[in-house]
């Protein structure tokens, strides 16, 4: 049996596509954190896995936040599943149970303590030494103390008193338990790139709870040893001298350094490998003493500011004949049962042929209306029928006539006239006529005042043509020659009528181009010209302030290379610099 947990930083880690990462992680159970998805943007290929059966707890406040996930495959299909660790989240058969005594806490509390998807509890049954058990395994993203945020701070001390209540009361009830996932705070300072850096280092609230949590804090000394020795303080009363579980990777590895799992992004720290050691296999004594054979991590698995965490077990796991209803493939809208309005639209598409696609009308149209506007009256062909459809069925009945009449008429509107006409190389039939109407209304706007003095019978040709009532006429009779003259006129008054454009000359245009340009600078002026470190001599980069306070929004200049120990060579120099504003 093997069991992995990931902080994947957002589901979309698996861009390649999540059954292919699963597959590479070869573990049974997969336990990730910050999914940061919610009951409605989960969709199906995430959800449902081939090969696995998956289990999710959502963020009820906020969106894109938080949120943890248990796959199973499905050797491994957990015969119980629970969300939250509180209970209040279960309202179907095939809970864990075992809540343990929640009377320090009060309802509201309780029900804020599981309102952020932070645990997820899966049950499975195993074959040890061919003794048939339970091991219970909790996935957990436990909360991040906010420095700025003092009830953060106690929201986190809150969820751990609950994570440890309720483990203890389901170790209590007989089955073995299993804590894994991001706990979100370094145990020892073995476990931290720079623990000199926090002067009250063990008196973190934190560490104090992984201490009476865990069963022995003394790795360094050797976990394997400590264990042997200190095994009926394991099983006496006093839990404050002792804890119940313990960390399985430093149960192997009790001695290594720079071993971690978690590094910023956004300072590079990785690739110094400047980190904390802050996600955990947890185990019950007995466990990790008879069944545990390996721990370790894997910092080599990129895609997220944190890398997996494995645990093998020699025990084999018994899958259950059906998963438990807390199982996404029992949700509605992955079950058949339609909930949401895309899926109507999907299944209408799908059962569509492609002439009914071509002439669909709305949703909202009644059956006989739909009837009605699929057979107009007096459709003579398949173009008409379009125009009915489109003016029957889409424009309101106040604007029905006019609508009609206007797709109907060959003529085009006012605005056509202003809009500029492609010449094709072989015009239509109906070319001579637009041009003709083209021109008569040039003539009409340009040549008003000629118009007077041509309206005697012995006017020339070109008066005539320019001539309202008579230009008229001849649109519409379709005269060929009457329609080339007045062509002919049409360009030769654009030719006598159209002012020149005068060029302007070269010099001044680029003196105001060059005055408007140092203009413009001078207002949105780039960022300054980075200077250099003055240990490595390289270009610094640019940063902005965010966190709230008296600097907040000012620009500074940094080292360019990844943070990293002091001591490192290769890691950020301590060099900083403002910006200054005047540059």
């Amino acid at each position: 049996m093997k069991i992995v947990t990931w902080n994947i930083n957002g589901i979309r880690t698996f861009r390649g596509g999540i059954k292919k990462a699963l597959d590479s992680l070869d573990a049974d159970i997969i336990c990730v954190q910050e999914t940061k998805v919610t009951r409605d943007l989960l969709d199906e290929r995430t959800a449902i896995v081939d090969g696995y059966n998956s289990y999710f707890s959502f963020s009820r406040g906020r969106s894109g936040y938080s949120g943890v996930a248990t796959y199973c495959k499905d050797s491994a299909t957990p015969f119980a599943a629970e969300e939250g660790l509180t209970g209040l989240l279960t309202n179907h058969e095939g809970a864990v149970g075992c809540f343990g005594d929640q009377t320090e806490f009060c309802s509201e509390e309780l029900q804020l303590l599981d309102n952020e998807g932070r645990a997820v509890i899966t049950q499975h049954r195993i074959m040890c030494q061919e003794k048939e058990q339970t091991v219970t395994v909790i996935n957990v993203y436990c909360p991040r103390a906010d420095p700025e945020k003092p009830e953060r701070k106690q929201f986190k001390l809150h969820f751990y008193k609950l994570l440890q209540s309720r483990a203890e009361a389901i170790l209590k009830d007989g089955s073995h338990v299993i804590v894994l996932g991001d706990v979100n705070t370094s145990h020892r300072q073995i476990d931290h790139c720079d623990p000199s850096d926090d002067d009250d280092f063990g008196e973190n609230p934190g560490r104090k709870w992984l201490n009476a949590f865990l069963h022995s804090g003394r790795e360094e000394e050797g976990m394997k040893e400590q264990e042997a020795s200190d095994e009926s303080e394991a099983t006496s009363s006093d839990a404050t001298l002792s804890g119940k579980f313990v960390d399985t990777f430093r149960f192997f590895h009790p001695t290594r350094t720079s071993a971690f799992t978690c590094w910023s992004t956004l300072t590079g720290a990785r690739q110094t490998n400047y980190g904390t050691r802050i996600d955990y296999v947890f185990a019950d004594c007995l466990l990790a003493k008879e069944q545990f054979v390996a721990a370790d991590i894997m910092p080599e698995v990129e895609g997220s500011d944190h890398c997996p965490v494995w645990g093998q077990l020699s025990c084999s796991l018994l899958p259950s004949s059906k998963p438990p209803p807390l199982c996404t493939r029992y949700l509605p809208e992955f079950a058949g049962k339609q909930q949401k309005l895309s899926r109507f639209f999907v299944k209408v598409d799908q059962r569509s042929t492609p002439s009914e696609q071509r002439d669909a009308l709305p949703g909202s149209q009644e059956e006989e209306e739909r009837r009605e506007n699929l057979n107009p009256s007096g459709a003579g062909n398949v173009s008409g029928k379009k125009r009915s459809l489109t003016s029957d069925s889409v424009v309101p009945k106040g604007k029905k006539t006019k609508t009609v009449k206007t797709s109907s008429n060959p003529k085009g509107s006012l605005l056509s006239f202003f809009k500029p006409k492609l010449t094709n190389a072989a015009p239509s039939a109906e070319a001579p006529v637009k041009q003709c109407e083209k021109t008569l209304c040039v003539d009409e706007v340009t040549s008003s005042q000629n118009s007077q003095k041509a309206s005697s019978p012995g006017a020339d040709a070109s008066s005539v043509t320019s001539s309202v009532p008579e230009a008229t006429e001849l649109v519409y009779d379709g005269s060929p020659q009457l329609c080339t003259s007045s062509t002919s006129e049409e360009n030769h008054q654009r030719m006598t009528t159209k002012p020149s454009t005068p060029h302007p000359s070269a010099g001044p245009p680029d003196a105001k181009k060059g005055a408007s340009l140092g203009f413009w600078k001078s207002v949105f002026h780039g960022p300054p010209p980075p200077p250099s470190c003055k240990i490595h001599g390289e270009p610094c980069v640019l940063r902005t302030v965010k966190k709230e306070g008296p600097t907040v929004g000012k620009q500074f200049f940094v080292c360019a290379r990844p943070q990293g120990h002091a001591s490192n060579p290769e890691a950020r120099c301590n060099f900083f610099a403002w910006v200054d504003k005047g540059k």
